[in-house]
């Protein structure tokens, strides 16, 4: 399913996720100033970042991008949970649909995702 409001404009999942990728650093930086246990930070950014190489790896179509994070879920490895990769899966889907919606967001991607908070 398209993101609402897509446009010819709206980027490829894998470009997307590309972008996602390098705007982790500044969530891993504030993950590790923290001044308690992160573990299930750390777990969550791990398979956000498993979900997001995926993407990028397999490049699916704009119109099949909901549907091949769902398969990601399902196909969700022993270790992790099914829900824990589903949280992941639809915060993607959730900035994917932002990006669409909201040029302000899609600059401050293309912008290299700056943050005071980056390592």
């Amino acid at each position: 399913m398209s993101p609402p409001n897509a446009s010819r404009e709206s980027p490829r999942p894998a470009d997307l996720c590309r972008e996602l990728l390098a705007a982790l650093a500044a969530s891993d930086g504030r993950r590790r100033r923290r001044m308690r246990d992160t573990t299930p930070d750390r777990i969550g950014l791990g398979i956000k970042r498993a979900l997001l190489e995926a993407a990028i790896a397999e490049d699916p179509a704009r119109d099949a991008f909901e549907g091949w994070l769902l398969e990601r879920c399902l196909a969700s490895p022993t270790p992790v949970s099914v829900g824990a990769t589903r949280a992941m899966a639809l915060e993607i889907l959730a900035e994917w649909r932002l990006v669409a919606a909201d040029p302000a967001f899609r600059r401050w991607l293309d912008g290299g995702a700056r943050s005071d908070d980056a390592a």
